[in-house]
């Protein structure tokens, strides 16, 4: 009988196959917590406090596959975290000269900690390229529909008019703040080493006359920044990525509702380039890549939370805390990376109906410009009578199914008024040409 296969996302189609799911697998997780112990041995030798031919001897033992990912899981369970038993193994595999110097002066949680940041940043440089390709496209639609008129929806009805190329241009700039606070936060990823309780003693019990000399080395080499402090119970890091996933989930749910609304049968404004099909109904063509990124929108914030909770840590190294934080992390990295793939696939495809959205301006018989005429009549009739009168234009626009161009001409006192120019929506779109322009500007 052969054991279950790892994770590979069954039930989570929104991140499956994705270069988030690689970047946060099992393996994926085994060869950071190897790089942060490479990293230390190389950080020690280079200070003085280990041979070169040690940091060499990790170096070449420190191989994903020579380790059982499987057997490191269940003997997590005795110590409470995959680094104790992987510094067993690593210890083993570099042999009875050298091995010694394997995570000399560390803890576990140094190096769980700097494996996280090193999943996080090879997860979120894809998730960053991502979100590139979707401003992109974005930026294309929004000039594209620069002057393409359709209604605006307020509490889920017609307001008044604006443009698709000003909707495209909002979801760009989401799209772009979640781009710009996960660049910084991925820039700001710290390394973690401060021993047993975060003082550091153990190197200097090892010879290091500056032992943050030493972390600042064990950064360079992971590439990481070097922290004023360990931060084992200073969850700072945590709490950022934490905030720029989820701000990344909620910008790119945005738009994405918006899609899976804009292209209900219904109002088909909108559509996806392939839409999915269905187990029982030929005819569908379902909006999957928005309704997987409105799934991970969902989540996101509940996860984000549980990470947000963990800054309450005790002492100087959590029981709880910590350990609460590693699934929710993975999980909410696997979301958001799922998104921005089905993001950029969504918007490079999209579909957009003109002619829908010009036959949907008139549905309401024009009293979409209600509040421009509203604006006109006031200096003309006075406040109370244009209401008065609008107030009964609109009444007898639903009962009667005529147009508001119509019965208004039929008022005497609007001859004068220009009916035509101010019952066209096209020209009720305000500032929303320049607004996208403005939008446009920002790169």
């Amino acid at each position: 009988m052969t054991s279950d296969p790892p994770d590979t996302g069954l039930l989570a189609p929104g991140w499956a196959g994705s270069s988030a799911a690689d970047a946060t697998s099992d393996t994926a997780y085994l060869r950071a917590m190897l790089d942060a112990e490479v990293a230390l041995t190389r950080a020690l030798a280079s200070s003085g406090l280990a041979p070169e031919a040690a940091a060499a001897a990790v170096a070449e033992a420190a191989r994903a596959d020579r380790f059982d990912v499987r057997s490191l899981a269940r003997r997590a369970r005795a110590g409470g975290n995959p680094v104790i038993p992987l510094v067993a193994d690593l210890t083993e595999a570099v042999g009875a000269e050298h091995g010694p110097y394997v995570h000399r002066g560390a803890t576990s949680q140094d190096i769980l900690d700097t494996a996280t940041m090193l999943v996080a940043v090879r997860t979120l440089d894809p998730v960053l390229a991502d979100l590139e390709r979707t401003q992109t496209a974005l930026a294309r639609l929004a000039v594209r529909h620069r002057d393409t008129v359709m209604p605006g929806r307020t509490l889920t009805q017609h307001a008044v008019p604006t443009t698709f190329g000003l909707k495209a241009a909002g979801w760009r700039s989401l799209v772009l703040d979640a781009r710009d606070r996960l660049r910084t936060v991925r820039d700001g990823l710290p390394a973690q080493l401060g021993g047993a309780a975060g003082t550091l003693a153990a190197f200097t019990a090892y010879g290091a006359d500056d032992p943050r000399a030493l972390t600042a080395a064990y950064a360079r080499e992971l590439r990481l920044t070097d922290p004023v402090l360990p931060w084992h119970s200073l969850r700072t890091p945590i709490a950022d990525l934490a905030g720029g996933l989820a701000l990344t989930a909620g910008a790119l749910g945005k738009l994405a509702t918006d899609v899976l609304t804009l292209s209900r049968t219904e109002i088909a404004e909108v559509g996806e380039a392939a839409g999915g099909g269905s187990s029982a109904m030929p005819h569908k063509a379902n909006p999957v890549r928005a309704t997987l990124i409105a799934a991970a929108a969902r989540r996101a914030p509940q996860l984000a939370a549980t990470l947000y909770g963990s800054l309450t840590a005790e002492d100087e190294r959590p029981a709880g805390a910590w350990h609460a934080e590693w699934e929710p992390m993975r999980d909410l990295l696997r979301l958001v990376g799922g998104a921005a793939r089905d993001g950029a696939e969504l918007t490079e495809g999209l579909r957009v109906d003109e002619e829908a959205m010009r036959r949907h301006l008139a549905l309401t018989h024009g009293l979409i410009v209600s509040e421009r005429l509203a604006a006109e009549l006031t200096p003309l009739l006075g406040r109370a009578r244009a209401k008065e009168l609008l107030s009964e234009i609109a009444r007898r626009a639903h009962t009667e199914s005529r147009s508001l161009t119509e019965l208004l001409s039929e008022e005497a006192e609007l001859k004068e008024l220009d009916l035509e120019g101010a019952t066209d929506p096209a020209q009720y779109t305000g500032s929303a040409g320049s607004l996208t322009d403005r939008a446009l500007e920002r790169s």
